[in-house]
């Protein structure tokens, strides 16, 4: 068995460090059950995780439509990238990532252990992580992910990755140097809630807490600080509020555009009208359609993101990559062993080759391309107001 990380806070706390992925964890997991004898089992997992690993959740059509509809394709080929990349560091040892978690609730439970999740809603850090990030990290995140190694069948040293908590510390560290405002979130707050709900366990038995190595540390050094007072997690279990000016920043376009119009058609300037026109209309058509040739959406998708894109670019409550996924659900439809295998993609290739995958890559690149359309005119109006 592999010697899997652990911290000893106190006699009745102990920190273990696991790899989402190795079988080598799933085995530290029961080991250090038997050997530390806990009261308590807390394991790095919130109520969402900890249901779909249970019963195996798989995505359906009406999931599919809902995600689209709520403008959350981007978090969940987020969250699916995330997970591939784990997989595919723990497919030669035939695990799925999470399985040592799941191994610790079901382990506790068969010794009649009580079984805490300490994690925060998966859902809630990937939207205040997203929120966090500025359009330029967003973009540089998703190409970090979407770059293929050259060797892909490379195996990982899992007992190196395992023995040395840095390690891990150091490859989240990258994603901190991607995206600081991400970083912070999925590590710092994350680091700082698991130790405040552990906290709250105190005096209540003996604690084991199971969670991924690369967050060892971090826990560790907040359950340390004895001193420290309690953190109020209702401002990390919420979304943060935008701001005024963020609220207001989607409909400056389209004011612009609007306002534009009603000048020329006070001054009657026809030809200026028509230049605007074809601007606007160029701009968004070319990109969105752009966005969705990327991401391999079929004809009739990227023939709607074209036509969708110029009047949805005017209204910030709409999205040319709606009009496009949903045409690529209805025309490519994805088969039940389509939408089943999505979640368990192992490469950044089946992304595009599944066609639940190939719908969101429709509905997110759709979106980006129609969105960078409007920025275009943007910048080509105020060169042609400057004239």
């Amino acid at each position: 068995m592999s010697e899997a990380p652990f911290i000893d806070v106190s006699d009745h706390l102990r920190l273990l460090g696991t790899a989402h992925v190795a079988t080598s964890s799933v085995e530290a997991v029961q080991h250090h059950i038997d050997t530390f004898a806990p009261d308590v089992v807390a394991v790095e997992l919130c109520a969402t995780r900890h249901e779909a690993l249970r019963a195996d959740r798989r995505l359906d059509r009406e999931g599919l439509r809902r995600v689209m509809k709520e403008g959350k394709a981007p978090l969940v080929l987020l969250q699916a990238l995330l997970a591939a990349e784990q997989r595919k560091m723990g497919l030669d040892e035939g695990q799925q990532p999470g399985a040592e978690l799941l191994a610790a609730v079901e382990c506790a439970e068969a010794r009649d252990l009580r079984v805490e999740l300490v994690d925060r809603d998966i859902q809630t850090t990937l939207r205040r992580a997203w929120k966090r990030m500025r359009f330029r990290e967003r973009v540089r995140l998703l190409w970090a992910l979407l770059e293929e190694d050259d060797e892909e069948d490379e195996a990982f040293d899992l007992d190196a990755l395992l023995g040395d908590g840095d390690l891990l510390s150091d490859l989240m560290e990258d994603l901190r140097t991607i995206s600081p405002g991400a970083g912070a979130v999925l590590i710092d707050e994350r680091d700082a809630y698991i130790a405040e709900k552990v906290r709250r366990l105190e005096g209540q038995g003996r604690t084991l807490v199971v969670v991924g190595a690369g967050h060892l540390k971090g826990i560790a050094d907040h359950l340390e600080k004895t001193d420290a007072p309690a953190v109020d997690l209702s401002p990390l279990d919420t979304l943060p509020e935008p701001s005024t000016a963020r609220r207001a920043l989607p409909w400056v376009l389209p004011l612009l555009v609007f306002g534009l119009v009603g000048w020329n058609v006070m001054n009657g300037s026809t030809e200026a009208l028509i230049e605007l026109f074809t601007i606007w209309t160029a701009a968004n058509a070319v990109l969105a359609a752009l966005g969705c040739l990327l991401a391999r959406g079929h004809p009739f998708a990227v023939l709607t993101a074209a036509l969708a894109s110029p009047i949805t670019s005017l209204n910030p409550t709409l999205a040319a990559g709606w009009f496009a996924g949903y045409v690529q659900l209805r025309v490519v439809e994805p088969s039940a062993e389509d939408l089943t295998q999505f979640l368990k993609l192992e490469r950044v290739g089946d992304f595009w080759r599944n066609k639940a995958g190939r719908v969101l890559l429709v509905t997110a690149l759709s979106n980006l391309g129609s969105m960078l359309g409007a920025w275009v005119a943007a910048g080509a109006y105020a060169g042609w107001i400057t004239l």
